[in-house]
């Protein structure tokens, strides 16, 4: 099991999966590894520089966010749009999207559903001042900037997949073709993706200086913002 626990962690990405939360580090020694855990509280509060992680940061209680339109001009569907404060207080998707329809809103996709407790974990921990050390960042967006501005594949496709690979190795995720072998991962319910893309956000939070957003404050004082 690769955890990390004798490095210092400067760089930390994570993602959420099913069962919790997984992260990638890389210090600045080059040394890297992944560790998970059923909250993200537990991987935040290890040592780092800077943490970026896959999940909303920075909610209205309506409308979509500055931030994921332009992203999603940039990469396309892949970014969600309707990430919303308290989306997670409704019962069932379609008790959410009428009340938003009803309140003249547009309403939220079933994968940005299927992500809203996740969203609720992250909102519950982050504050203006763990913003300065931990953003929010997007995987595509992230693959996109490494590969020049260029489209990917799909990344469940083989060549998707590859590709986003040879991107992570070349910037010193050399193991990460041997952690999708370990036989622990399955048992643990951490998927290919959710590893590949916890790695891009360290990689992110080591090396991003690009961002869209930034302008929008929530009504917490979080910045609604995407490094990539």
């Amino acid at each position: 099991m690769l955890r990390a626990v004798d490095a210092m962690p400067n760089y930390l990405g994570l993602d959420g999966f099913r069962f919790g939360w997984v992260a990638a580090w890389i210090d600045d020694r080059g040394d890297h590894g992944f560790d998970y855990s059923p909250a993200p509280t537990r991987l935040l509060a290890m040592p780092h520089k800077r943490a970026m992680i896959d999940m909303p940061i920075g909610l209205d209680a309506s409308g979509y966010r500055e931030c994921d339109k332009r992203a999603r001009e940039l990469i396309g569907p892949a970014v969600f749009l309707g990430a919303r404060r308290d989306l997670w207080t409704f019962s069932d998707m379609a008790t959410a999207n009428r009340h938003y329809w009803q309140n003249g809103d547009a309403g939220v996709s079933s994968q940005l559903w299927n992500i809203r407790d996740k969203i609720k974990e992250v909102d519950d921990v982050m504050t203006p001042k763990l913003q300065r050390t931990i953003g929010e960042a997007h995987p595509e967006l992230i693959f996109w900037n490494l590969a020049g501005e260029q489209k990917l594949e799909r990344k469940t496709s083989e060549v998707g997949r590859e590709q986003r690979l040879k991107l992570l190795d070349a910037r010193g995720f050399t193991k990460v073709r041997k952690w999708l072998t370990l036989k622990y991962r399955y048992r643990t319910g951490i998927g290919r993706d959710d590893l590949i893309d916890a790695c891009a956000c360290a990689v992110a939070a080591r090396d991003s200086t690009n961002r869209v957003g930034g302008d929008e404050i929530d009504p917490r004082g979080l910045r609604m913002e995407i490094n990539f």
